[in-house]
């Protein structure tokens, strides 16, 4: 067996591992609702679990590099996503007559594009050293570097943003 074959279970792991703990925190999230405080921490804890597997996962395969590195690989990810992954799933939602997954694409197809522009202003700014703030809309995944009156994406309140 070779040591490609691992890393492609490496990444296959880390795949799987990354869908669970997003499953996990939608069970947590459902679980809280129903008033099942008990079993909505059980589900956070494996969801944290799931996430320590598929980062050692990640970066044994070796596909965690420098930091300029993984910027610019988080600008390609992001423009990706914006310019053809998310347009295409739209239009399939259109067609098919599904208007909230319409709406959840279209804003996280708005939102990929902040990010691949966030992350391309970071890397051009690397060596900066005052301390930046970022703000993201709970709803449609934005992220701001101040805090708006509401989300050009959904419309949220900008009170309503979490501060990194």
């Amino acid at each position: 067996m070779s040591a490609n074959k691992t890393i492609d279970n490496l990444m296959e792991a880390f795949a799987g591992e990354s869908q669970a703990n997003r499953k996990y925190l939608a069970y947590a999230k459902k679980a809280e609702k129903e008033g099942k405080q008990n079993v909505a921490k059980l589900f956070k804890a494996a969801s944290d679990a799931e996430t320590l597997h598929a980062l050692k996962e990640f970066e044994i395969a070796g596909k965690v590099s420098t930091t300029t590195d993984n910027l610019k690989d988080a600008v390609e990810g992001e423009t990706h996503e914006y310019q053809d992954m998310y347009p295409d799933f739209v239009k399939v939602a259109e067609e098919e007559g599904n208007k909230a997954a319409v709406m959840i694409f279209t804003y996280a197809m708005k939102a990929e594009q902040v990010h691949a522009k966030l992350y391309q202003e970071a890397l051009e700014n690397f060596d900066q050293s005052e301390e930046i703030f970022y703000y993201l809309c709970p709803i449609c995944g934005n992220i701001e570097t101040s805090v708006p009156e509401r989300c050009f994406i959904c419309g949220t309140p900008g009170e309503k943003f979490i501060k990194y």
